[in-house]
């Protein structure tokens, strides 16, 4: 499988591109995104996102509160068809946070690589 992760910034490399944020990214037009999908029930919840932005949000405690969220049958769901993308080939999962690695696209991506 095939995944990777990328500001949805910055120039396409190929794959199939999916936004895996709930908001929509501040500073880009939609008609300028390219991208194929918009993902938003694999985001966390806004309640989570604003936790997480607090002054107590830690991000262990952010990744478990996310990784439970992600069980719901909606996130399942997509997480189920983002799956499905990847094995066809490669699947690009695009964000607009600063530092994917310490954000709910490092938990998504774990997830992913987890078998269904």
């Amino acid at each position: 499988m095939g995944v990777r992760v990328e500001r949805v910034y910055e120039v396409p490399d190929g794959g199939v591109r999916v936004l895996v944020d709930r908001l929509w990214p501040r500073g880009l037009k939609k008609e300028d995104a390219d991208l194929d999908r918009w993902a938003k029930d694999v985001a966390p919840s806004a309640e989570l996102r604003r936790w997480f932005h607090s002054p107590q949000g830690e991000y262990e405690e952010f990744a478990r509160r996310y990784r439970a969220e992600l069980d719901t049958p909606e996130a399942r769901d997509e997480v189920d068809e983002l799956r499905e993308l990847a094995a066809k080939g490669d699947l690009v999962l695009l964000t607009a946070v600063k530092d994917p690695d310490r954000s709910h696209v490092s938990v998504l991506l774990e997830r992913l690589e987890q078998s269904g």
